[in-house]
């Protein structure tokens, strides 16, 4: 495990459990969180260990979104390549292997998440908020568009265009009570039982077989963006092929016909 200065990552049997530790500059996102999480999540591609990755902030809020104040973020020398657009290029590519790695992604929001904090949000599988929660496309309030880690992507699929677009063109927030009633949310709890109430998503995630788990999420993410019923079912073949032909597969199908759970091994 990477010595990180600004995440802390605990491992639970095969969930981490990822947590923003900026609590005194309200988890703002640092060019040293941009390389920390970069590392992370792009070492999860190939890590079978870890089947579930749990995100949340530390202290009193998710992540209050770029630290404005990080003067190594705006220096050309102290960022890498970033695909030739800097700080801005390699901030995005924690969007892109957040979404491209095969472990699901539950976020807990509390507090303010706010501009890339939001994406955050916004990249996850499943987003669960306590009662603080509030959220926004922070950009457009700064002088910048709302269009910016991968928010103009995501928002409109997961709420739809119109409630997006009022959210984009005004940087309003969105409350807890509003983001569970338009689906960006699957429940609202108290604060303090955030924990406790992503439990039961992750418990169910674990009964699954990795494969099963890991081509469902590679196969939704594909199909949202399939040109047509044929491609989304062409890439359903093909994964469920590949299930079928796994040891879990047969385990699976044994268990359920003799009424017990699956023990399954990843093969």
């Amino acid at each position: 495990m990477a010595d990180y200065k600004t995440i802390q990552v605990e491992k639970r049997g095969q969930v981490d459990w990822l947590t923003l530790n900026r609590p005194e500059a309200m988890n703002t996102i640092s060019l040293t969180m941009v390389r920390e999480l970069n590392d992370y999540f792009g070492g999860l591609y190939n890590d079978a260990t870890v089947r579930v990755v749990v995100m949340r902030g530390a202290g009193r809020c998710f992540s209050a979104g770029l630290d404005i104040k990080d003067t190594e973020a705006r220096d050309p020398a102290a960022v890498p390549f970033g695909g030739g657009f800097g700080f801005q290029g390699y901030l995005a590519d924690v969007y892109i292997k957040m979404r491209r790695c095969p472990q699901p992604i539950v976020s807990l929001v509390h507090g303010p998440a706010c501009g890339g904090g939001f994406a955050f949000v916004l990249a996850s599988d499943i987003r669960i908020a306590g009662e603080s929660a509030r959220m926004n496309a922070a950009f457009i309030r700064l002088g910048l568009s709302s269009c910016d880690m991968g928010v103009s992507y995501f928002l409109p699929r997961l709420v739809g265009v119109s409630v997006a677009s009022e959210l984009m063109l005004t940087g309003r927030f969105i409350h807890a009570p509003r983001a569970l009633a338009t689906g960006l949310v699957s429940e609202v709890v108290p604060d303090d039982r955030l924990e406790a109430a992503a439990q039961p998503y992750i418990d169910e995630m674990l009964e699954t077989s990795p494969m099963g788990l890991r081509m469902t999420k590679e196969g939704l993410s594909m199909a949202v963006d399939a040109p047509s019923l044929e491609a989304a079912m062409a890439i359903e073949n093909r994964n469920q092929t590949l299930c079928a032909r796994s040891n879990d597969f047969a385990e699976g199908r044994r268990a359920f016909l003799e009424k017990r759970k699956p023990v399954y091994t990843n093969t």
